[in-house]
């Protein structure tokens, strides 16, 4: 058998070990570019998730210090009474932090989750800003109270939404807005507890 006999017998094998290899080769690579891909998004969902756990703790702090500022206007409120002189400067330094956090919600939050958020830092500013006007609040604490919640709401489903997380709704777990009365007894909207 001549060479090239020998080599036309064994092109189609050789062929094959050929395309197999570029196959491989190719199949190894998208694998670990999905597998790059993958713990990308693994990386950036956990600093999105620190982020926006961190914009939740500033933003709470600084809604329960104004509640406890403004729980001597608020009828049957269940938040200790925070001294002005007290709440005013534990309100700057819980807005240094809220600042802090804010950046990295604008930086690493998709576009609805950063809407949502801003919706409810208003919302707890309107609070703030009612604190602040001490000694004279304004008529509608209940509905700014109930304004703060509900962006809250907004911002946990948005968040969520955004990491992937399912569960069951935010807003399950609040209080109704109306007190259960005995019979004969008027009820009392939680709102003004």
């Amino acid at each position: 058998m001549s060479l090239l006999e020998t080599v036309v017998t064994q092109l189609p094998a050789l062929i094959g070990v050929v395309v197999g290899t570029v196959g491989t080769m190719i199949a190894t690579t998208v694998a670990e570019r999905a597998r790059w891909r993958r713990s990308q998004t693994v990386r950036w969902d956990e600093r999105r998730l620190d982020a926006y756990a961190d914009f939740t703790r500033a933003v709470k702090e600084i809604h329960l210090l104004a509640l406890g500022m403004l729980s001597a206007h608020r009828p049957g409120a269940r938040t200790p009474v925070l001294d002005r002189d007290e709440g005013l400067a534990r309100l700057a330094e819980a807005d240094v932090r809220h600042t802090l956090t804010w950046e990295a919600v604008l930086l690493l939050g998709d576009e609805a989750t950063v809407r949502a958020a801003s919706a409810w830092r208003h919302a707890v500013r309107d609070l703030e800003q009612a604190a602040r006007a001490l000694p004279d609040p304004p008529d509608d604490l209940a509905a700014l109270v109930r304004q703060a919640d509900e962006t809250r709401d907004g911002f946990y489903r948005a968040a969520r939404g955004s990491l992937g997380v399912r569960g069951g709704a935010v807003d399950q777990f609040r209080r109704p807005s109306v007190s259960p009365a005995p019979p004969g007894r008027a009820r009392i909207p939680l709102s003004d507890l």
